[in-house]
């Protein structure tokens, strides 16, 4: 079978998706990557065939020209509340306008005989109506988002939907969820469960993974905090962390930014971007920024977290986390600003044991779900 995998233009809304490809793979498949430029280098990590589409969108610089200067997304924009999340999938039926013709061209020449997409992929949705076969969509976790997104993306669409002689923007034919179902809003349609299988990039075993006695905590705030005006944010996470007795503090940082983060306390130690699940049950507790795969990696291992979100569906996973008795978040910037605040919250993780036990079982639900080598081949069987 041949199978066309699709993404937005972010390459973490691809990672989600890498090892149901290379289940896919592993199953016989024929796999085709294809996205705008800017997911193709994940690709590439991946071990993937990529076919890149359309003008590079940076959303990043996208996003920047947004903000006030010198100030992080969580200063600037108003938090949607929940019936509204849907604003969040605007961009992407853009970009599913400006990009779907060249897809389909594509498509045509490649034949696929089913498409799996991201969550907001809406021209997956409409090249599986012109060509007559099955669309898979994948989330990314928690998800307040693709429902209702796609409810107005139907109206959006109509018209692109109707020029392409279809009745309608499709739905998808099914729907994967690596969220455990005990951490998925209750609001959120239900789908075919998939485990979560960490794909952080590539790398070789860090030689600082052997820690000392003390208690270690990885900070991993995501390359995009920095990029959009968090240095301040990082760095005062780092230097409040960074209290916590007898703790060590792991801090994944693009080296680019270790000058202007300035000198950190000996108990910080600053490392490139290194792929988690390489050093993960090293540690002892992890704090984020509230991405998706961050947080489900750090779930698979049974870590306790802290959830600091800036934006978007990030509060929503945050407060799931929380509900679960697995993490805190702080979800404002009055509380994400106060160092003291930040120290207790890390220091209660380590040092209260029923966070550690809430952390494991959501691990142990995390490792009953279904593989994605096994969500392949009954994908391949069933469509």
């Amino acid at each position: 079978m041949r199978v066309l995998m699709m993404s937005t233009p972010v390459p973490t809304h691809f990672a989600p998706l890498v090892p149901l490809a290379w289940g896919l793979r592993a199953a016989g498949a024929e796999v085709l990557v294809t996205a705008q430029p800017d997911v193709m280098p994940m690709v590439r990590t991946a071990g993937l065939v990529g076919a890149p589409v359309g003008q590079e969108l940076d959303g990043d610089q996208h996003l920047l020209s947004f903000l006030t200067e010198g100030r992080r997304p969580l200063e600037c924009f108003t938090r949607f509340p929940p019936q509204e999340m849907g604003f969040y999938g605007r961009v992407w039926m853009d970009q599913a306008r400006a990009n779907v013709h060249t897809y389909l061209e594509l498509a045509r020449q490649w034949r696929p005989q089913l498409i799996v997409a991201d969550q907001v992929e809406y021209a997956s949705l409409l090249l599986g109506g012109v060509l007559g076969i099955p669309v898979v969509h994948h989330r990314w976790g928690v998800d307040p988002i693709s429902d209702l997104a796609l409810r107005d993306a139907r109206t959006e669409l109509a018209d692109l939907a109707e020029d392409l002689g279809l009745d309608g923007l499709p739905m998808p034919t099914e729907t994967l969820d690596p969220c455990p179902p005990s951490l998925q809003l209750p609001t959120t349609s239900q789908g075919k469960p998939i485990r979560h299988v960490p794909f952080n990039g590539f790398g070789e075993p860090p030689t600082w993974r052997t820690r000392s006695q003390k208690r270690r905590v990885v900070v991993t705030l995501g390359t995009r905090t920095l990029q959009l005006n968090g240095v301040p944010h990082v760095r005062r996470v780092l230097q409040a962390s960074a209290q916590v007795p007898d703790t060590e503090i792991i801090a994944t940082v693009i080296p680019d930014y270790w000058q202007e983060l300035g000198p950190m306390p000996p108990e910080v130690q600053l490392v490139p971007p290194t792929p988690l699940h390489l050093f993960i049950d090293s540690c002892d507790a992890m704090v984020h920024h509230s991405g998706s795969s961050t947080m489900l990696t750090a779930a698979t291992a049974g870590l306790p977290q802290l959830a600091l979100p800036q934006w978007s569906d990030q509060f929503a996973l945050g407060e799931q986390l929380q509900a679960a008795g697995a993490g805190i978040t702080l979800d404002d910037v009055t509380r994400q600003d106060n160092p003291t605040l930040i120290r207790d919250s890390v220091q209660q993780l380590l040092d209260q044991p029923q966070y550690h036990t809430a952390a494991k079982a959501l691990g142990q639900e995390i490792a009953a779900m279904p593989t994605p080598a096994e969500v392949a081949q009954d994908l391949l069987q069933k469509l």
